[in-house]
């Protein structure tokens, strides 16, 4: 289950000149392999040419750099780290592990994995989020009508470490398991009498959660970063107390459901749909309430635009695959809302999301591509540049 976490306008130096070169002609073809490869190491490399039944490590990594009034300009990395374990073949998924390190000008930093590694015949699932950030957020208040006027920044550090180990059990490609989520925010730096400042919520000037976590998790996608057919469904249910080292008593529900086909038999187009739900009760300290938006659902919305208990939002992707090309267009339309108590739902009161963009496969064995989306929501729009797919 990703973490929402990235910042979402992100440019990747190297992506233009990638696709000047990305087309069919045969010296473009080679001279943007040549390229790709500067961007790609081979970790087991030795190995693989010992035995050639060994899958080839893969990290291929980008120079990033991103701007927004919060953060100034920022300069990092980003990377994808793709393998398998020794005596694992074709049966064995391909194990993703990415990472993001970003230092901004205004000297603040984000360091970000969210990992999904699959062991030997996939016995065991190993997935989960590390975070440690010092990274500013927008407020605009509680509520699905929070008023744009109200905007104010706060800034904080966090540190998260959320690892789940999930066992095979009953069929191929089910999985339950456990694990346990920490959540440290603290040295939270508010606007004087601004808004926060004024109300005060629970936790605003920091909290721990410490809890533990119960999981279950069906997939049977045939790619992880770019599935074409399959479904995936993860639920997880957490419980935390101070008992363990928290500031507060709460439990958090989370799943997370998607779907993927190909509508047409003669194309590889891939028609993909995503379910998310965030569910807390008790007492609940102000970082762990739900966020709305992102770079990843509910694109068009800044993360935090609207921010309530609970969270339901969905989404569906055209995913245009042109042939003989590495070039790809989306088109994605979605809508969703967060809730004091989920109770609240109403048809007639969803945001909606809708927006397009447009693919650039770096890799075609793993189908991993590059993303530039532009999304548009209730009065609002932003754009996203990343590696892999949204869901």
């Amino acid at each position: 289950m990703r973490v929402n976490y990235f910042p979402q306008k992100i440019i990747y130096t190297v992506v233009i000149l990638l696709i000047s070169l990305g087309n069919t002609q045969n010296a473009q073809a080679q001279d943007f392999e040549k390229i790709k490869e500067f961007f790609t190491f081979h970790p087991n490399h030795k190995a693989v040419a010992k035995d050639s039944t060994l899958y080839a490590s893969k990290f291929i990594a980008a120079p990033v750099m991103s701007y927004s009034p919060e953060t100034n300009f920022a300069f990092g990395t980003g990377a994808k780290y793709l393998f398998k374990f020794n005596g694992s073949g074709e049966e064995t998924r391909v194990s993703n592990m990415p990472i993001t390190l970003q230092y901004t000008l205004n000297s603040q930093f984000f360091v970000y994995s969210g990992f999904e590694i699959f062991t030997n015949q996939e016995k065991w699932v190993i997935e989960g989020n590390i975070l440690f950030q010092n990274y500013p957020r927008l407020f605009y208040g509680f509520g699905t009508n929070s008023p744009e006027s109200e905007e104010e920044e706060y800034n904080y550090y966090q540190l998260l470490v959320e690892p789940i180990f999930l066992k095979q059990a009953f069929t191929r490609y089910l999985f339950v398991g456990a694990g346990v989520r920490f959540n440290h925010i603290y040295s939270v730096d508010i606007e004087e009498g601004g808004l926060i400042d004024q109300t005060r919520p629970t936790g605003y000037d920091g909290s721990t959660s410490l809890g533990v976590e119960v999981a279950a998790l069906y997939d049977n996608r045939n790619n992880v970063l770019n599935a074409q057919n399959g479904w995936y469904l993860e639920t997880t249910r957490g419980q935390y107390f101070e008992a363990l080292g928290g500031t507060h008593n709460f439990d958090l529900t989370r799943f997370d459901l998607r779907h993927y086909t190909k509508p047409f038999a003669d194309k590889d187009d891939i028609l993909a749909f995503q379910m998310v739900g965030r569910f807390t009760r008790g007492d609940l300290p102000f970082s762990e309430f739900s966020f709305l938006g992102g770079s990843e659902i509910m694109r068009g919305y800044r993360e935090g635009r609207y921010i309530g208990r609970d969270l339901l939002a969905s989404q569906v992707e055209y995913r245009k695959t042109f042939k003989n090309s590495r070039f790809g267009a989306v088109l994605f339309a979605g809508g969703g809302d967060i809730y004091n108590d989920v109770s609240d739902f109403q048809f007639k009161n969803l945001k909606p999301t809708y927006g397009g963009g447009l693919r650039f496969m770096i890799d075609k064995e793993e189908r991993l591509n590059l993303r530039f989306d532009v999304g548009f929501g209730r009065g609002s729009s932003e754009f996203y540049l990343g590696i892999a797919e949204a869901f």
